[in-house]
């Protein structure tokens, strides 16, 4: 049977234009859009990219096949990421390679203290920079020979990806308002917004975690929030 061109691709060292090619990189990180900023960046470095949106899906992924690099948010709708790190971490074999990301920079010495390689902030945007951290941590045998022009590109996600995402929020305001599900749409849309760079969203959610972690009335920030997803969600709908 003939070898599929991606297998063929993924077969070869890696180059300067391609730099992570033969690397499988598994994201588990439950927004569509910076899973979408993910995805074009691994494509753009020639790495075969799966998606995981949350930890169950995770387990499925680890369970058949092993990523050389994993990229795992720490804010998972049934869990936390730090857990899946401390697990991974513990695992013999390691995964080779270990990202943490989160809208949240105050999680960075929690998440190289579980066990991380490093430390993703969102938004995504530098394709030169992503590149520079994940090579910068490899082996010697495993990055490209010789010189590698550094890009500047700068990722977009699809404005669909945005919207997808405020679907999923608009859907769990819809449900049960619990101290389990406000901290974690506090933390899903935070990240959401400061990615899409959309400041009014990103306040309110900010809001929605101070309140929520003082013990503070929650009910009109995620009014608020519930106002400001409809009214995005309609304008899409009307572009």
């Amino acid at each position: 049977m003939p070898e599929k061109i991606e297998d063929i691709l993924m077969n070869r060292p890696p180059t300067a234009e391609r730099p992570l090619l033969g690397q499988t990189v598994l994201v588990i990180e439950d927004s569509r859009f910076a899973s979408e900023a993910l995805r074009l960046m691994c494509l753009r470095s020639g790495a075969r990219v799966r998606r995981a949106d949350c930890l169950r899906t995770a387990a499925r992924h680890l369970s058949t096949y092993r990523p050389s690099i994993v990229v795992i948010d720490l804010g998972l709708p049934d869990g936390s990421g730090l857990d899946l790190i401390r697990d991974l971490s513990g695992a013999r074999p390691r995964i080779p390679l270990m990202l943490a990301t989160s809208g949240e920079d105050t999680l960075k010495e929690a998440a190289l203290a579980a066990g991380a390689d490093t430390f993703l902030s969102k938004p995504f945007t530098s394709l030169g920079q992503f590149q520079k951290m994940v090579l910068d941590l490899m082996p010697f045998d495993c990055r490209p020979k010789g010189l590698r022009l550094v890009t500047d590109d700068r990722i977009s996600p699809d404005a669909i990806a945005f919207q997808d995402d405020l679907a999923h929020a608009a859907a769990v305001l819809n449900g049960k308002a619990d101290l389990k599900v406000i901290d974690y749409l506090a933390r899903f849309i935070g990240g959401v917004a400061r990615s899409a760079n959309d400041a009014p969203l990103e306040a309110a959610a900010r809001d929605l975690a101070t309140r929520a972690e003082t013990g503070a009335e929650t009910a009109q920030s995620l009014k608020t929030i519930a106002g400001l997803v409809d009214e995005r969600l309609a304008h899409r709908a009307v572009v």
